[in-house]
């Protein structure tokens, strides 16, 4: 196994190098319209000029990218895979990590559902509604949560206006958009209109996506021996709508905004061909920000409340109902930036955070499921600080929280666990550098940064009181009471390079945990016909990877490989690569669910309103997988899936006009996803990836 991660980490550091010479070799630039698709950079925090290592999906690029879940918009970002369950349910999965240990955000406030209770539950946020995505790691991960050992995914619109849209005499803007086509034939729509002036802004959006059963490259059959559905995935087809309606008030020292939201879905669960979901959502955000407050630039305040619900329909008769209802308060304040001796300066925010949630799962007879009615509190006090120099920059971050997860009733068939309350004071430390080497106006040359961390989490209600089965995942879960705090020390170390248009970034990272939660076999199958027991249980646990990206113009000159100038448009050749290790130190075992080597390239054309894009992603065999005997993981084979892209964007007047086409799978090639809980429980029936498909979209912006 050594010698395969040595060939792998071999093969991704020779891409690397390569994109290095190439970026070199390709000095010069060219004019043209460029829409990069991916920003990885130190970027700012909410308008502030810390430092925050991030990755950002926007505009133009993000609307191209989106998928029909959070996990599949993201899916093949460097370091970044989607834990999909079929096509309507799909969660970020970060340098190996994934569950509750990426915390996902909206507009920096807690997102409460249960998508990290269970593979099957979706995360209740439609990227049509979504004007940017933030990935965060580093210090200030620790501005948000305790928990993100893996990383911040922070889902930001606008129903809240932070910033003045209009002067005093007003006006309107607004934007619309439909899709179709696909794998799954998606038919969606979308809205969003904002009309004030510079005291006041309205803001209201809607929409609607709807799907058909997941055409793929093979027969399926629903359930085990079952009837055959063709080459659709049995239960797959879904429908979501949602909208909201938000407004602010605007004032010289801050603003003062509310916004309320309803989230619906309704979708098939894919591991059980009669089994629907029902979900519904409803959040209610309170926002403000007050600047020159006492001894603050810049005092914020966040006051959220969210109402989640979900049931899960067997052949239309409910089954299950989980529910989930809480708030979140966040105080934060901006320290005034202060010059101190040799031209350094310090900037930083403090804060405290509380959230209360109160989880039920039950049956419809009214007994409990997976777990016991529980309740969750958390308050955390955090602070980022950030000095910077002449060379660059030093960032730390600290967080110290109190949690109590406390259970109502005893779970499990005897109750084996009785109710009863756990108390933890996590404590989450990280140190942050960035050394500046470039020159010159245009900034070219190296940025150099690495993060330090030794982050705590408190373990999660079914962590602790769980005792039931999970069909999701085929397996009778069982927590533990005793689970103390999960711990961790991570370190990443990284540069980009930067030279005109040319751009190169790697980075490496390694975390290991003294005492990782995971979800491990018992060797007996008491309780649920042949269904194998697993229970929480900490073990040592070591993950490490590489990831790096390059973009480099293509321009005439005798070292060129590709020629072009102002008549044919610019070219532009993306790279990206990655790889991540995982290991069960405990058990000298794999850790489940990890994606492959993967290395992908994307040709990208541009001439005024045109644009195209042809590339691959390559992901290499994964072989590495647990296996325990009860239970044992399955490996997938390595593939390329080719897609292609054609966009066209024209105005007139103060109205734009995107219109865009997406084929992808060129080769309808058959292929599994290494990250999806289905390929280990559904096994010879599990969906594969999407077959061969077109999707035709246009949004309009005024």
């Amino acid at each position: 196994m050594t010698h395969v991660f040595q060939r792998s980490a071999l093969a991704a550091a020779a891409y690397s190098f390569l994109a290095i010479g190439l970026g070199h070799a390709w000095a010069q630039t060219a004019d043209g319209h460029r829409l990069d698709e991916v920003t990885i950079t130190a970027r700012t925090l909410e308008r502030s000029d810390l430092m925050v290592p991030a990755q950002q999906l926007s505009g133009a690029a993000l609307t191209q990218r989106q998928g029909s879940t959070l996990g599949e918009t993201l899916d093949n970002l460097p370091g970044i895979a989607n834990a999909s369950f079929g096509t309507n349910v799909g969660r970020p999965v970060i340098r190996g990590m994934d569950g509750d240990r990426i915390r996902i955000l909206q507009n920096s406030g807690a997102n409460m559902d249960v998508s990290g209770l269970s593979n099957d539950h979706a995360v209740p946020l439609d990227p049509l509604t979504t004007e940017r995505i933030e990935v965060l790691r580093g210090p200030a991960t620790l501005l948000y949560g305790g928990s993100a050992i893996g990383g911040v995914v922070n889902v930001i619109d606008n129903r809240i206006a932070r910033e003045r849209m209009f002067d005093a005499k007003g006006g309107v803007m607004g934007k619309a958009e439909v899709r179709a086509g696909g794998a799954a034939d998606e038919r969606s729509t979308g809205a969003m209109v904002e009309a004030g002036h510079d005291k006041f802004v309205l803001h209201v959006d809607a929409f609607e996506r709807s799907t058909e059963n997941l055409r793929v490259p093979k027969g399926m059959t629903c359930g085990d021996g079952g009837p055959s559905n063709g080459r659709r995935v049995c239960n797959s087809a879904s429908n979501s709508k949602g909208g909201a309606v938000g407004a602010t008030l605007l004032f010289d020292r801050g603003y003062l905004g509310v916004s309320t939201s309803d989230y619906r879905s309704t979708y098939g669960t894919v591991a059980e061909p009669e089994v629907k979901i029902g979900m519904r959502r409803r959040h209610h955000v309170m926002e403000g920000v007050l600047r020159e407050v006492g001894v603050f630039q810049e005092l914020k305040f966040q006051l959220g409340r969210t109402d989640y619900t979900h049931t899960e329909f067997d052949a239309g008769s409910p089954e299950s109902t989980f529910k989930n209802k809480g708030h979140d308060l966040r105080l934060e304040g901006r320290q005034p930036a202060q010059r101190l001796n040799n031209g350094m300066q310090w900037d930083g925010v403090v804060g405290i955070q509380s959230e209360r949630n109160n989880l039920q799962a039950k049956a419809d007879d009214g007994t409990n499921t997976l777990l016991p009615p529980s309740r969750t509190r958390s308050e955390g006090v955090f602070t980022y600080q950030a000095l910077k120099t002449s060379w660059g920059q030093l960032s730390a971050g600290a967080r110290a929280e109190s949690v109590t997860v406390q259970s109502f009733e005893s779970s499990g068939p005897s109750a084996d666990i009785p109710a009863q309350t756990q108390k933890f004071k996590p404590l989450s430390l990280a140190l942050g550098a960035m050394r500046h080497l470039r020159q010159g106006e245009a900034q070219n040359g190296w940025q150099l940064s690495t993060n330090l961390s030794a982050s705590q989490r408190a373990p999660k209600d079914h962590e602790l009181y769980a005792h039931g089965e999970h069909a999701a995942t085929g397996t009778y879960e069982i927590g533990q009471p005793t689970n103390g705090l999960e711990k961790g020390t991570q370190l990443d170390v990284g540069g980009e390079w930067k030279q005109g248009a040319h751009k190169f970034g790697i980075t490496g990272f390694a975390s290991k945990f003294s005492n990782y939660i995971s979800l491990q076999p018992t060797g007996t199958d008491r309780f649920v016909g042949g269904m194998p027991d697993y229970r929480f249980e900490g073990v040592r646990a070591r993950f490490y990877g590489i990831e790096s990206t390059a973009k480099i113009r293509m321009v005439a000159g005798q070292d060129a490989l590709l020629t072009s100038n102002g008549a044919h448009g610019a070219m532009d050749l993306e790279l990206r690569a990655d790889v991540v290790r995982a290991q069960d130190l405990t058990h000298n075992s794999p850790m489940p669910r990890i994606a492959p080597m993967r290395v992908g390239a994307d040709a990208v054309w541009s001439r005024n309103a045109w644009g195209a894009r042809l590339g691959f992603m390559q992901a290499a065999a994964q072989n590495r997988v647990p296996n325990n005997g009860t239970h044992p993981g399955i490996t997938t084979a390595g593939h390329t899936l080719w897609n292609a892209g054609l966009n066209y964007h024209t105005h007139s007047g103060p109205t734009h006009w995107l219109l865009f086409a997406k084929l992808d799978n060129l080769t309808n090639k058959l292929a599994y996803s290494s990250t999806s809980v289905l390929t280990q429980t559904m096994r010879d029936n599990a969906p594969p990836i999407a077959g061969r498909h077109l999707k035709l979209g246009a949004q309009v912006s005024f």
